[in-house]
């Protein structure tokens, strides 16, 4: 039996969201591991195979490459620490110890960044393989590695890669992780030695999946069929940059100095002297004019398609074209169909994409010291995306400069988010708009650009297929380095030869394509910003390091010893022409759409020693629109996390109150819904005729709007909220956009009113349930927030269904059908009596396997997979455990790790992982943290060496 103490296995999950492609992959290798089960070579041979790949954490180990003795203490959780006295062995045994736990993780990563998934799981992935190498991740982190990253952090990177390579060698596959034992049977494939290069990969896969809006950007392009420009921009309603009158923003205090170019904090800077902006920051003053409503600027963009609204040239694929944008839109489906089927990274494929992170000075303080909290929200994986671990240098010296804890990725050296004895810091996604997708007029072997043909650079590439045949490709790039992902799909390719455009583009010829240019696709050098975040003394070097920090944008939350807090964002973010917000596709044949320049250093928000005393990132709008002249992104989320989050401080600073390291952590586990406070006292108002439906309404009576696991009034009203969105907004969007297989009588495809009584015509959904829409974020919040003042609008439309009555133009006729469906929704769910119903029974949590426990027999799926969890928190809460509203209540993105770091004594830090140390299922540590983690709890973080010898339980040294 797999051991799991906290929840029960093999209970089977609900639509796990991945193609059906993708789940038919590794049939096969499963099926060989149902064997090595058992079933066909016997118990011995099994138990021996699993334990073949456990981890040696006692006695001693010798490591060519070594210069000295390392020890590496495990506590209770298998969490090591590690002690060196050069930086070379610190990363060598990090690389040992990482593959010792993680290796079959470190290997499928690297072969997902590289486009070469195929060589290990064979002809289902060579889609996937052609469009990463299309992207090319792999060969801008050679570049990186061979022309950007400094001579110190490819010496880590080389003592890392030594350290897998010695944990690799002399061992057979199945010695090294149980996956292998499998893939042995249906193919030749051996893992390969480790390179520096692989590490560097996993950060574009990270950059990847945090890239920004290029989803909005889609989505707003492919309503166009069905919505025109006012719908879709009540859908993404403008930013609202003030609440009751308080800043909505992470940055509040602080200017932009035109005369300089710089932004400058207004709080206490004593010490610290200003980072120095970087020698490219050129365009910026072409972004003035860019500014604007954010959210409206992003509605009316889908001009773009449609027709541009705000009097400027030169920035859409299609300006002034009729309402026939199926050429564009059609081009828009293809690429997401292939987005859609790539294995996500570290998110849910770039969607849902959020995190929390505070900090409160030591004036608030139990403490008198910062108290720091971090909660990325990433996709639910197992084992988990984070590893924990400690790096410590016996003595901090010239020669071992590191005394370091927190979270890394495995297969990546140095710690990602955690403390040093000095400082500590979190992230959170900034939402800054790094990508944009680019409509290319195709002309033989070249593409048109201000009236001429230009060719494409090619390369060729050959994808290895294991148990089949090679395939090669060619990639083609417009000369400034734009992958054109339209050769990646066929849809895209018939679509772009039927396009349709305005008079003013140029004609068909052979087609059109889409071009994506990203940031991340050139080298840079965050690398090095993860050595030099490690080792900073002080705010000057944190920031120093943040310099460095170019992909992906991140909201960087910054304490210290000393006292100080701070916030800064970094990243190596584009300006554009006037006009152009970044929010839609645009033409690729016109220079005045090219990129402008960059942001410099100097003129990006940061904050530091702020008077309020507390700074709060939650994936909101990081500065008010109007305080710079650049445009960072119209897509911000809408700051319902941070409200929240800012609401409970004020409440504990109320009177004098201080905040200690447990209030942290419940802060951190709020559970409130903002939606439920809006919507409930209407819901109560409603008069409902059928007595069982007034049973359901009647929980909502006294409810305190919190989402625990027990809570049933939770269940009814999330069930309500669910199906507010579908018959509100959900049955009116384009079948590109709804879930899959849910098929509905419509209006033709074109019609500008969200309801229109013309003849119907059948159509089905086509997104997977956890990305369809609408999801249920708190865009869609914002959205609903202010129809409830227009009670007789156009979206408060639905037609009657049976018996079942509709509603026309009217709120709460189309709220009383929501109550009236969501009563017998949950009663086909969780039963007529409402007194065994459960927010928990709805919203449950399972751990898959990323491989070969994502299909297959359910008896594999036993063995590699965990779960359910049943759990509180919702979307848009601060405990966000969330949930597509499209697709269902299961759960698809988690808080991935919880932390509190203390910084009057980092003993007292807390933190807790989603899983465990270990990726072998058969571990004890494969998710030990993981009934901690649903409960809300943290465990203790043993920092200092005292600390850390209490807490070990194994010892393992490493000799030269």
């Amino acid at each position: 039996m797999p051991p799991n103490t906290t929840a029960s296995t093999g209970d089977k999950p609900g639509k796990s969201g991945r193609k059906k492609g993708r789940k038919a992959r590794l049939i096969v290798l499963v099926l060989v591991l149902a064997l090595i089960g058992g079933i066909a070579f016997g118990a011995y041979w099994s138990i021996s195979t699993v334990r073949a790949s456990f981890p040696q954490t006692t006695g001693s180990i010798t490591l060519d490459g070594l210069s000295g003795p390392v020890d590496v203490k495990r506590d209770g959780h298998g969490i090591p620490q590690i002690y060196a006295s050069s930086d070379e062995d610190l990363f060598m045994a990090q690389g040992f110890v990482q593959a010792q736990d993680r290796f079959y993780e470190m290997d499928v990563r690297r072969h997902l960044t590289s486009g070469r998934l195929s060589e290990m799981f064979g002809a289902d992935q060579i889609d996937n393989d052609e469009f990463l190498r299309t992207l090319g991740w792999e060969r801008v982190a050679k570049e990186e590695y061979d022309k950007k990253l400094s001579p110190s952090t490819k010496k880590y990177l080389q003592a890392y890669a030594e350290g897998v390579n010695a944990y690799l060698a002399g061992k057979d596959a199945e010695e090294i992780s149980l996956e292998y034992a499998a893939l042995g049977f249906v193919n030749d494939y051996e893992p390969a030695e480790w390179t520096p290069v692989d590490s560097v990969s996993w950060l574009k896969a990270m950059a990847w999946d945090l890239r920004g809006n290029m989803q909005d950007e889609i989505d707003r392009a492919l309503m166009t069929s069905r919505l025109g420009p006012q719908q879709i921009e009540d859908l993404y309603p403008a930013y609202p940059y003030k609440v009751d009158g308080e800043p909505n923003t992470i940055v509040q205090e602080g200017e932009y100095s035109a005369l300089n170019k710089a932004f400058r904090a207004s709080g206490s800077e004593e010490g610290s002297s200003d980072a120095t902006g970087t020698s490219d920051a050129t365009g910026t003053s072409d972004a003035t004019g860019t500014s604007g409503t954010a959210g409206t600027g992003g509605a009316t963009g889908t001009a773009g398609a449609t027709g541009a609204t705000d009097g400027s040239s030169g920035t859409s694929a299609g300006s002034g074209t009729s309402s026939d944008t199926s050429g564009l839109q059609g081009q828009l489906v293809g690429l997401y169909d292939v987005l859609d089927d790539l294995p996500a990274a570290v998110g849910v494929n770039g969607n849902g994409i959020g995190s929390n992170s505070w900090v409160v000075d030591g004036d608030h303080t139990i403490t008198g010291k910062p108290l720091l909290a971090n909660d990325p929200h990433l996709s639910a994986s197992l084992p988990s995306v984070w590893y924990q671990m400690g790096l410590h240098c016996r003595a901090v010296s010239a020669k071992c400069r590191y005394d370091v804890t927190g979270y890394t990725f495995a297969g990546m050296p140095g710690v990602v988010i955690g403390h040093n004895q000095d400082i500590a810091w979190g992230m959170t996604n900034s939402g800054a708009d790094v990508t944009d997708l680019y409509l290319e007029k195709l002309s033989g072997e070249g593409y048109l650009y201000d009236g001429k043909v230009r060719p494409f650079t090619t390369r060729e590439e050959t994808i290895e297929v294991a148990g089949g045949d090679a395939k090669k490709i060619v990639v083609r790039e417009t000369q400034d380095g734009m992958p054109l992902l339209s050769d990646r799909s066929k849809e895209l390719v018939k679509v772009g030869q039927k396009a349709t455009v305005d008079n003013a583009a140029p004609d068909r010829g052979d087609g059109y394509g889409i071009a994506l240019k990203w940031t991340a696709l050139e080298a840079g050098t965050t690398m090095d910003a993860v050595f030099a975040m490690n080792r900073a003394k002080d705010w000057d070097d944190f920031r120093d390091a943040a310099k460095q920090f170019d992909v992906p944008s991140q909201n960087l939350v910054y304490a210290d010893t000393a006292g100080n807090i701070g916030y800064q964002l970094p990243g190596r973010i584009p300006t554009r022409a006037k006009g152009d917000t970044g929010s839609v596709p645009v033409a690729g044949w016109e220079s005045g759409n090219k990129w402008t320049g960059w942001i410099g250093f100097d003129e990006l928000p940061y904050e530091y020693n702020p008077d309020r005393g507390y700074i709060v990132t939650a994936n909101q709008a990081v500065i008010d629109q109007d305080k710079v002249p650049y445009t960072l992104t119209t897509d911000w989320g809408y700051g319902t996390r941070s409200q929240r989050i800012t609401e409970l401080i004020k409440n504990k600073l109320k009177g004098g109150g201080k905040i200690s390291t447990d209030d942290m952590r419940q802060m951190q586990t709020d559970n409130s819904s903002e939606i439920a406070q809006v919507l409930v006292p209407t819901l109560l108002k409603i008069d409902v005729d059928d007595p069982e439906v007034r049973e359901a309404q009647d929980l909502l009576q006294g409810w305190n709007f919190t989402q625990d696991a027990d809570s049933a009034a939770a269940a009814y009203f999330n069930a309500v909220w669910r199906n507010v969105l579908k018959l509100a907004f959900g049955n009116k969007l384009p079948k590109e956009l709804r879930v899959e297989g849910q098929c509905l009588l419509v209006d033709p495809a074109n019609s500008t009113s969200p309801v229109d009584n013309t003849q119907k015509v059948r159509e089905c959904g086509r997104r997977e349930p956890d990305q369809a829409q609408p999801d249920g974020g708190d865009r869609w919040f914002q959205v609903v927030r202010k129809l409830m003042d227009k009670p007789d609008s156009d979206w408060w439309t639905t037609p009657e269904s049976g018996t079942r009555e509709g509603a026309d133009r009217n709120r709460d006729d189309l709220l009383k059908r929501a109550m009236i469906d969501a009563r017998w929704e949950l009663t086909a769910e969780l039963g007529k009596d409402i007194d065994t119903w459960s927010w928990g029974r709805l919203h449950r949590l399972f751990l898959k396997n990323q491989t070969l426990g994502t299909s297959g027999p359910g008896f594999i799926q036993y063995v590699l997979n965990r779960g359910p969890w049943k759990l509180g928190g919702g979307e848009a809460a601060v405990d966000a455990t969330g949930w597509n509203a499209a697709g269902g209540y299961g759960v698809v993105w988690v808080p991935s790790m919880r932390m509190v770091v203390n910084l009057a004594d980092p003993d007292k830090s807390k933190w807790i992982n989603l899983t465990g140390a270990s990726g072998h299922a058969f571990s004890a540590h494969y998710t030990d943290q993981t009934g901690k983690w649903a409960k809300g709890e943290l465990l203790d973080w043993a920092f200092s060496k005292k600390a850390v010898e209490e807490s070990t339980s194994d010892t393992l040294l490493l000799k030269p």
